[in-house]
């Protein structure tokens, strides 16, 4: 990825925390962060990372209310963000969060099991 895009993502990232936060007033988007967001070379598309608290149901009804929005999202961004042409928008979850947590269950579990085994012998 260019430096240049790195650049506009790192922007692009920082606005639409605020824009997802302040201005989207659908009840479906639930509570966001924005954790990346990755821009292609040629400036024409950037994927944005999201983590969304709460179920499945939360999750898929929060991305459907961010779909829905995207137009608005885009010109805002548009405003804020100088550029010849603003990117198109996708959002996606952003899957690290939840198998960070996974592991960390997975090794707490473990630890347990063996102080457990400690105090039985």
């Amino acid at each position: 990825m260019s430096l240049r895009a790195n650049k506009v993502g790192e922007q692009m990232k920082k606005e639409l925390g605020e824009i997802i936060g302040r201005k989207i007033k659908d009840p479906r988007v639930g509570f966001v962060t924005v954790t990346d967001v990755q821009v292609t070379g040629d400036l024409q598309q950037a994927t944005v990372f999201i983590s969304v608290l709460g179920d499945d149901e939360q999750k898929e009804n929060t991305l459907k209310g961010l779909a829905k929005a995207k137009g608005f999202i885009r010109s805002e961004i548009g405003q804020r963000i100088r550029l010849r042409k603003t990117p198109e928008i996708f959002f996606e979850f952003d899957e690290s969060i939840d198998y960070g947590n996974r592991i960390d269950t997975l090794l707490h579990q473990i630890h347990d099991e063996e102080r457990s085994k400690e105090n039985e012998d």
